[in-house]
């Protein structure tokens, strides 16, 4: 069913963490045979682990560095090291907002103002930079080309 060459089909198996590494291997593979490109395994606990599954599979693998889950966490350095080829980390930056968001709230509940964290937060400047705000505007200009009748500019 595949129209796109550029288009990338995972496979995730959780199999492990319920009938072992042997069966995840064995959904792995029967995956690459039905046309996966990329097979994401789920629950592997520690480098080992990661490296049994590696040593069977051919396909091109995911690891998932989700916090408080099963796997110990490893660098993209040693998961490349294990021969893993991508490395996700699918809530990471959303607990780091979210904890800094509790911060902030329960600073602002107690102190009545944030002034406090000023030398926490992100400056303007540097949100703009990364937002690339400046190619926005510019973008936002160039198809902004009409003016409303009677409207004053």
């Amino acid at each position: 069913a595949r129209r796109d060459p550029n288009f990338i089909i995972c496979a995730r198996t959780d199999a492990a963490g319920i009938e072992g590494i042997p069966a995840a291997i064995d959904r792995a593979k029967a995956y690459a045979d039905a046309g996966a490109d990329l097979i994401f395994t789920e629950a592997l606990h520690t480098p080992a682990d990661f490296e049994q599954f590696r040593a069977a599979v051919d396909t091109p693998l995911l690891a998932n560095m989700t916090e408080f889950g099963k796997s110990e966490l490893l660098t993209a350095e040693q998961l490349s090291n294990l021969g893993y080829n991508i490395v996700i980390y699918p809530v990471t930056t959303l607990r780091l907002a979210m904890f800094a968001v509790e911060q902030g709230l329960r600073e602002i509940a107690s102190a009545g103002t944030q002034a406090g964290l000023l030398d926490q937060m992100q400056h303007r400047g540097r949100l703009y930079e990364l937002l690339r705000y400046a190619e926005y505007n510019q973008f936002d200009t160039d198809i902004f080309n009409f003016s409303a009748q009677g409207a004053k500019r």
